[in-house]
């Protein structure tokens, strides 16, 4: 009987903790330095990856960069959200920014061609979060989410800059189908534009043109152009009690 190395959730778990921790607080990036290179290639070596000591280097070097992204991502939800304080309260509070903290490590795993890794540590914080961001989504500059629980992104989505996503947003594809696993399954979404609870986008041509707002509730399988407004009507009827019986 195979064994699955299952107990290695334990050490992924951990491992995206301390490289989150890392990230944004110096004395902890001199504390689990040594700790993050030495448990990163221990899962690669039980993954039966190889060349991890050259692309732990790789990834190292571009742990700056992601740092940069993610400022640009925390002022965007400083922007935005009424309710934030400070940007302080954003990185050590919120939880849609803990979500794109780890999409943005795993991401820069999976552009280099890490299996399995990536996509422990999306599920590590989707269980935390509620927010599904698979690594494989590709999103630009100044990302903010608003509360954010139930939202999911789809492996091939494609987010522009500016982007404003709500809570149970679906970027998912319209079939589910194992023949399309190399094919693009999810929406583009175009610079600037604003996602509201609950609308689900399908489709892997669809496009969402740029400064776009997509209301609330609506569901969408078709291309939406620049500049447009798609709203969901439905009709609410509120009449007066009698007695405290509706009439």
């Amino acid at each position: 009987m195979k064994s699955y190395n299952v107990c290695l959730k334990d050490t992924v778990k951990t491992f995206a903790k301390r490289l989150f921790y890392s990230l944004f607080d110096c004395e902890q990036e001199e504390v689990h330095s040594g700790y993050l290179e030495k448990t990163f290639l221990k899962i690669l070596s039980t993954l039966e990856i190889e060349n991890a000591k050259d692309i732990w280097e790789t990834f190292r070097k571009e742990l700056p960069i992601i740092r940069k992204k993610l400022d640009l991502d925390a002022i965007a939800f400083e922007c935005n959200d009424p309710a934030s304080h400070s940007l302080e309260e954003i990185y050590l509070a919120y939880p849609g920014f803990h979500a794109i903290s780890i999409y943005r490590l795993s991401h820069e795993l999976y552009k280099l061609g890490v299996q399995i890794l990536p996509r422990m540590m999306s599920e590590y914080v989707h269980g935390i979060t509620g927010i599904d961001i698979n690594p494989g989504a590709t999103i630009g500059e100044s990302f903010y989410i608003d509360h954010g629980t139930g939202i999911v992104i789809g492996e091939t989505a494609i987010l522009g800059n500016q982007v404003k996503i709500y809570q149970g947003v679906t970027l998912g594809g319209i079939q589910v189908s194992k023949d399309l696993a190399k094919t693009k399954r999810h929406p583009t979404i175009e610079d600037n534009v604003t996602i509201y609870a609950n609308a689900t986008i399908l489709g892997g041509d669809i496009v969402i043109g740029a400064n776009s707002i997509i209301g609330a509730n609506v569901w969408i399988t078709e291309s939406v152009p620049e500049n447009s407004l798609v709203t969901y009507q439905t009709e609410i009827k509120i009449r007066p009690k009698k007695n405290g019986i509706r009439k």
